[in-house]
């Protein structure tokens, strides 16, 4: 067998390749790209026995997914994504003089490869479908984030200057289509004093009690409130009517790429099962298939997904010390999915509403039970994609009723 230490660079990567023994046997610095993989290829080759397979090559890489990753699986390689932290762990095992370059990174990933392969996950592909899910499933968040972040700046200078803006646009949203327009239209507190009952009306498209919402709209901003100067608040309209700006076209892109995730994550052969969850819509079942991915076998249990997704607990115990505490790391697209599933799940489902009251009998709080709640339906989810059966709510939580009953 080969064991194989790529560290990986913006435009190159820096490849040990050891045999059983751990002595280099080829080093080299491949450039990104086509020709970079086929360079892997005839490195590899240069050293591996004619008869031997490619399933006999394992491969070492801080990332789990691109181009590279995917023709290297492609290939037959085995190939085992690490997280850099643990790549950093076993660089300090190897040596702690804090001593670090691409060239030792390649060995370190190559040593470790070859020594602790029983503890590394290996990279199992992912359909195109789940693939594509992916990748517009994580754009669409990635532009909702977004939009939360500039609606904290507009909030941060209307504060700063317009403060009757808040008072009156903060119950519509700020973000949302009518207090961006009426903001477009009139960034000051004088231009948003001369707003009439019916110019507010017509921004209020689609609300109930238009007229009434308009009414206690313009009253607010006919209120007394601090300020700026005219020419403070001038430049401070200049910054939000740009951000303003900003707002109106994330909106747009996020309902564009929303119609996108839902026909993308529809024509994926796991939807129906993922749709049948408690708390899953298009949107949160797209990003957990999305997190998740689809491929068979990369989960060995149920426990393993939990693990990977970071709803299980860890245990630290130290003599008469013994406490256990929630993983702080993990995926963070897929933790906030699954928080956001329990979150759902224990509105509308009563078998996990009364898990989750059984958990606050304990005195837990409503994040740890949530956590708990998240952990339970992560298994649930595993044993339908396992069977291939839909969600079944006797079924899933059977145990609890013979528990009851005992």
């Amino acid at each position: 067998m080969l064991f194989v230490g790529d560290d990986r660079a913006e435009d190159h990567h820096d490849v040990e390749v050891q045999d059983e023994q751990g002595r280099a046997v080829k080093r080299a610095r491949l450039p990104e790209g086509a020709a970079g993989v086929a360079r892997f290829h005839e490195l590899v080759a240069s050293v591996l026995p004619q008869d031997a397979e490619p399933a006999e090559v394992l491969v070492c890489i801080e990332t789990d997914r691109g181009p590279w990753v995917r023709a290297l699986v492609a290939a037959g390689y085995r190939v085992f994504g690490v997280n850099p932290k643990q790549a950093a762990r076993h660089r300090e095992v190897m040596g702690n003089s804090g001593a670090k370059s691409d060239k030792a990174d390649a060995h370190a990933l190559a040593d470790m490869v070859r020594t602790r392969r029983h503890q590394l996950r290996q990279i199992a592909a992912d359909s195109d479908e789940a693939e594509a899910v992916k990748v517009v499933a994580r754009a669409h968040q990635t532009m909702i984030w977004e939009r939360t972040r500039h609606m904290l700046r507009l909030r941060s200078a209307l504060r700063d200057y317009f403060p009757a803006a808040l008072a009156a646009y903060q119950p519509l949203g700020l973000t949302s289509t009518a207090v961006l327009a009426l903001l477009a239209k009139a960034p000051t507190p004088h231009a948003a004093a001369r707003l009439t009952v019916t110019q507010i009306t017509a921004a209020l498209k689609g609300y109930r009690d238009k007229s009434a919402k308009a009414a206690a709209i313009q009253a607010e901003l006919h209120a007394e409130h601090l300020g700026q100067s005219d020419l403070v608040a001038s430049a401070y309209a200049a910054t939000v009517a740009a951000t303003v700006a900003v707002l109106q076209t994330l909106n747009t892109q996020i309902a564009t790429l929303e119609r996108q995730v839902e026909a993308h994550f529809g024509r994926h052969s796991d939807a129906e099962i993922l749709l049948s969850q408690p708390g899953i819509g298009a949107i949160l079942g797209a990003r957990v298939l999305a997190e998740f991915g689809d491929a068979r076998g990369r989960y060995a249990s149920a426990k393993a997904r939990k693990n990977y997704a970071g709803t299980s607990p860890i245990t630290r115990q130290s003599g008469r010390s013994k406490s256990v505490h929630a993983r702080f790391i993990h995926n963070d697209r897929l933790i906030d999915a699954l928080h956001m599933q329990a979150s759902a799940a224990i509105l509308h489902d009563p078998a996990v509403r009364a898990y989750y009251d059984q958990l606050k009998t304990r005195d837990l709080s409503h994040n740890a039970a949530l956590r708990q709640v998240g952990n339970r339906l992560v298994g649930i989810l595993h044993g339908c994609l396992k069977t291939h059966t839909l969600y079944d709510r006797a079924t899933a939580w059977s145990h609890r009723q013979e528990d009851l009953a005992a």
